[in-house]
């Protein structure tokens, strides 16, 4: 029998502005980046109160751009939490570096800085501390854990978040962030890297760019647009469209107003589903602005009703889009084999992986969809 309703787990909050604002760059005919994407990136800084913002095609290019720009390379060693999607450990191979699974809190889902501490080595060189699902991870105890030793940020779902009255993305070395459309602006695929170090940004805009020297924007504009730039570095091709660019602007306008919106549901979640034992409601550390791309719950193996699959199943049949919130890396195939982990090897992470359930929480959902799934979850209690 069909469900009465299908609420999908996530769907990006695009409209006729997002449409009119592509007209811009379809009719000048400058599609690759140039005005739209400067606009952009000129705003998404003096959001998140960093120097420098700098567009790329996605969040996983942004954080290979950083660890590229700050030399990471063979023999070097980065700490990465064990509970995050595959693409924060790829990078660090991508530079011929080695990733460090550290474990994760089963509360936050983020690092664990006891663990940080454990994994700390001579040949350490970088910590990713990832902002999961949108709430920041515990810096200032990441970075005791870990003195001297600089701080990635994946603020892939972090965009408008905050920490101790700082904007997510200036709070470490540098950070990258993700505009795909299961967070909370997009920009249908691409990136940021956001950073105060001038030297840093300069490197990642020449490395975004095949390793030119200067941009094609700039070229263009130049008094010899018909030279070509130098190329003294060995760059890639993670340029942001100006087509991307103008829907970013046009995003960015919302963010707050998003977040907000988010955060009111987010409340309401919790008041309404917090007398379920066996489903731990995710929390909201004091001085946190959690930017709530996901609420993701954690399911009582011990208590729960059945197993955290067969619920996913159930609510499935309702017409309840779940997911679990990410995977643990160390259990994946590529890591499993290549570095000999184990389950029990970070039991924190291996929790989370099979535990954690994402309950939808987007800026398309109505009331009726929210007291529905609050409804389908109650009756399975």
């Amino acid at each position: 029998m069909k469900p009465p309703r299908t609420i999908q787990i996530s769907l990006p909050a695009t409209g006729e502005e997002e449409w009119q604002a592509v007209r811009e760059p379809l009719m000048t005919g400058w599609l690759t980046q140039g005005p739209k994407v400067a606009a952009f990136e000129k705003a998404f800084a003096e959001r998140h109160q960093v120097k420098h913002a700098l567009a790329a095609t996605s969040c996983t290019t942004a954080l290979h751009l950083i660890l590229a720009a700050m030399d990471i390379g063979p023999g070097d060693e980065v700490i990465v939490p064990a509970f995050t999607w595959v693409a924060t450990a790829n990078v660090v191979l991508y530079c011929g570096a080695t990733p460090v699974l550290a474990d994760v809190d089963r509360s936050s889902f983020n690092l664990d800085p006891q663990d940080v501490a454990r994994k700390v080595g001579p040949r350490t060189k970088a910590i990713i501390a990832v902002h999961l699902f949108g709430l920041c991870a515990d810096i200032d105890a990441i970075r005791a854990a870990a003195p001297g030793i600089p701080i990635v940020e994946d603020a892939a779902c972090a965009a408008g978040s905050g920490y101790r009255g700082k904007p997510a993305g200036a709070l470490g070395t540098a950070a990258a962030f993700s505009f795909h459309p299961r967070k909370s602006i997009t920009t249908g695929e691409g990136g940021m890297v956001t950073t105060d170090d001038g030297a840093l940004a300069e490197r990642c805009n020449q490395l975004r760019n095949h390793g030119a020297s200067i941009s094609e924007e700039q070229r263009h504009h130049g008094p010899r647009p018909y030279l070509l730039p130098e190329f003294n570095l060995l760059g890639f091709n993670y340029r942001m469209t100006d087509l991307q660019g103008a829907v970013g602007l046009v995003q960015l306008k919302r963010l707050d107003e998003f977040i907000d919106e988010r955060q009111r549901w987010a409340d309401f979640y919790r008041a309404e589903l917090s007398a379920i034992p066996w489903l731990r409601m995710p929390s909201t550390p004091a001085g946190s602005r959690h930017g709530w791309q996901s609420f993701v719950c954690y399911v009582d193996p011990d208590r729960a009703p059945m197993p955290r699959n067969a619920l996913m199943e159930k609510l499935q049949e309702r017409g309840i889009s779940t997911r679990p919130g990410t995977h643990a890396v160390h259990m994946l195939g590529y890591y499993r084999d290549r570095f000999g982990y184990s389950p029990d090897d970070l039991p924190g992470a291996r929790d989370c992986d099979r535990h954690s359930m994402s309950i939808p929480l987007h800026n398309r959902m109505s009331e009726a969809d929210y007291g529905y799934i609050v409804d389908a979850l109650k009756e399975m209690a």
